[in-house]
């Protein structure tokens, strides 16, 4: 199944699964991801995220983009890719500001590279993405890291940690 064929059918609910597919419908699926937290929404897209360990290191990104968002899609996790971010400049509206690599369940972002290391500049940005997407948890992943727990981390703009949502209120950690 090509990549093309793979986003046309998750993107019809009662489509037919393609060649080497398990049948599945996400309507059909128990689980409600609309009701799960951005920290839990992670820890699927973190567990996912274990197509590192089949595929390894240094694939393009497309193919790790690729593969991610199927191993998403077949949880049952809405996914966006490539979607175009409006950066808005006082009186300038530019609709393509940005693409995000993919939004998950319209809460998380993560951003998916394969590069020698991740940069500062790589977290200054995604921090830059969730704010103009208003978004409050991005997860840069780098999937040329040799070990995949080296290749992730958390950047938060505003996100409420669970534990104490109630006692500090929304704070902007980068």
């Amino acid at each position: 199944m090509s990549v093309q064929q793979f986003r046309d059918a998750r993107h019809t609910r009662n489509s037919m699964p393609g060649p080497g597919m398990r049948s599945w419908r996400p309507c059909d699926l128990a689980r409600d991801y609309r009701k799960l937290t951005e920290n839990a929404i992670a820890k699927e897209i973190v567990d996912a995220a274990r197509i590192h360990t089949t595929l390894g290191p240094g694939l393009l990104e497309s193919v790790y983009h690729a593969v991610l968002a199927y191993e998403l899609a077949q949880r049952g996790l809405r996914t966006v890719s490539h979607q175009a971010i409006p950066v808005v400049y006082g009186t300038i509206r530019i609709d393509i500001g940005f693409r995000a690599d993919l939004i998950v369940e319209d809460r998380v972002i993560p951003e998916i590279k394969s590069v020698e290391a991740l940069a500062p500049v790589h977290r200054k940005q995604l921090l830059t993405y969730l704010r103009l997407a208003d978004k409050r948890l991005g997860l840069p992943i780098d999937f040329n890291a040799a070990l995949l727990k080296d290749g992730i981390s958390r950047i938060v703009n505003g996100l409420e940690e669970e534990s104490h949502a109630k006692s500090q209120g929304r704070k902007e950690h980068e």
